[in-house]
């Protein structure tokens, strides 16, 4: 039987020590690594909408009376509205069309003459704007239009009237993008139908006008009735108490967000106008 000594038990110690020092804990697995998520979409903000205006104050006595040129395959021109806008000293919102525009030069640099007119973009061909789907092209129609009644005018439009009033949000917000207020009506006129006669197209807008009112007549065919109405529609109107107003006088107590427009789209020249 092996007798116990001290020098044996200080070798076992020193053996244990050792061998202890060999030893490595196993490594701890790796906590999981937390998944990032993708950023939250922004809160919908007063810039990533759009007014889509129909009216104006109905406080007030007073309404608008637009008339639309059309981009049409004639861009044709009733001199006899204007004349009666004129002599009566009202005051209107001419929507203007790109190409009727460009067909119309001299028309428009005299109708720019005229200190009662206010000019709005009526888009470059009178397309239906929803159906475009390529927002670069909507754009276009706009700006295009922009150029055009500057370069003939001097003057820089600030409210869209979508052609045959169909418009929807995403159209609004690209006008938007363009530094334009859509600007729709409250009452149509019914003016394109050519079997309206003056007398009942003239009963109409007088009958249904209200406060804050926004009236779209044509002033680009000579067959409608729009030129016979005119004079009592004008009577009418201010026989009832309102006051006739451009659009941007009806809306001028309104205020609009302001929006930094996303980016600057790159704009074709048009021809004959930009150098």
């Amino acid at each position: 039987m092996a007798r116990w000594s001290p020098v044996h038990s200080l070798l076992t110690l020193v053996a244990l020590a050792t061998s202890a020092c060999l030893w490595t804990p196993p490594e701890e697995p790796e906590a999981p690594r937390e998944e990032k998520k993708a950023p939250a979409p922004p809160e919908p903000t007063a810039c990533m909408t759009a007014p889509i205006v129909t009216n104006g104050s109905r406080n007030r006595m007073r309404v608008a009376l637009t008339f639309d040129a059309c981009s049409t395959r004639h861009n044709e021109y009733d001199e006899r509205v204007i004349r009666t806008l004129v002599e009566t000293g009202t005051p209107a919102t001419l929507f203007i069309g790109g190409g009727w525009a460009l067909a119309n030069p001299g028309r428009i640099e005299e109708l720019a003459q005229y200190p009662g007119f206010e000019f709005g973009n009526h888009t470059f061909s009178h397309p239906h704007m929803p159906q475009v789907k390529d927002d670069q092209k909507v754009l276009e129609e706009l700006q295009r239009t922009q150029r055009v009644v500057y370069d003939l005018t001097g003057r820089i439009p600030k409210y869209f009237r979508p052609p045959f009033g169909e418009v929807d949000r995403r159209v609004a917000w690209l006008a938007s993008q363009a530094s334009l207020v859509t600007l729709n009506y409250d009452l149509p006129s019914g003016d394109p139908d050519t079997t309206i006669p003056a007398k009942r197209l003239s009963d109409w807008v007088v009958r249904k006008a209200s406060p804050g009112g926004i009236v779209v007549l044509h002033m680009n065919h000579k067959r409608f009735a729009t030129a016979a109405a005119l004079p009592d529609i004008i009577k009418g109107l201010r026989k009832r108490g309102f006051e006739l107003v451009t659009v941007g006088t009806l809306l001028e107590d309104h205020t609009w967000p302001t929006c930094q427009p996303s980016e600057e789209p790159e704009l074709p020249a048009v021809a004959g106008v930009i150098p």
